[in-house]
C-alpha cells in the first residue's frame, strides 16, 4: 500500500463518494419502507446500513495499514479499530473521527454484526429505524472528519 499521503486522501474521497451513494440509497427504501411497513424493505435497509459501515471501515483499515503502520487483530479487530480511528496518535497524526462520531459509529458496528452474521430472525425493525433516520447525520459528521483529514493529508503532502 502506498504511504503518499494524496493517494490516501484520494482513495479516502473515492471511498466517501461511494458510501454517500449508499445513504441515498438507503433513504430512497427508507422512504418506501415508512408507506408500506414490509419486512423485505426493512431488509434491504439492514444491508444498506451494513454497507455504510463496512465502506467507513474500509477507509479506516487503509488509513491504519497505511499511515499508522498498525492494523489491529483479534476476535474484536472491528472495536478496536473503531477506538484507533478516535485516538490522538501525534505525531503521526490527529485523531480521525470526533467522539460524537465514533458513538454513532460504534451503534452502526454492533447493527453490523447482526446484518453480517445473517440473523435475520434477530432482526429488530425499530432499531432499523433508528439507525435509517440517524444515518444522514452520522454520514455528514463522517464525511466531515474525513474532509478535515484529508486536508491534514494534504499539508502533510507539502511539508
Amino acid at each position: 500500500m502506498s504511504s503518499n499521503p494524496l493517494a490516501l486522501a484520494a482513495r479516502i474521497s473515492r471511498h466517501l463518494s461511494d458510501i454517500e451513494k449508499v445513504v441515498n440509497h438507503c433513504e430512497n427504501i427508507y422512504q418506501k419502507a415508512t408507506q408500506n411497513e414490509n419486512q423485505i424493505y426493512f431488509e434491504a435497509i439492514a444491508l444498506n446500513l451494513h454497507g455504510f459501515y463496512m465502506g467507513s471501515e474500509r477507509i479506516f483499515e487503509d488509513i491504519a495499514r497505511t499511515l499508522d503502520k498498525n492494523m489491529p487483530s483479534g476476535y474484536d479487530w472491528h472495536h478496536l479499530l473503531l477506538q484507533q480511528m478516535s485516538l490522538d496518535l501525534q505525531p503521526i497524526r490527529p485523531p480521525i473521527i470526533q467522539e460524537k462520531t465514533y458513538q454513532w459509529l460504534n451503534e452502526y458496528r454492533r447493527f453490523r454484526h447482526v446484518v453480517r452474521h445473517g440473523y435475520k430472525i434477530h432482526l429488530k425493525i425499530n432499531k432499523v429505524e433508528v439507525l435509517a433516520e440517524a444515518l444522514r447525520d452520522c454520514f455528514t459528521a463522517v464525511q466531515q472528519d474525513l474532509n478535515n483529514f484529508i486536508q491534514f493529508l494534504h499539508q502533510l503532502a507539502n511539508d
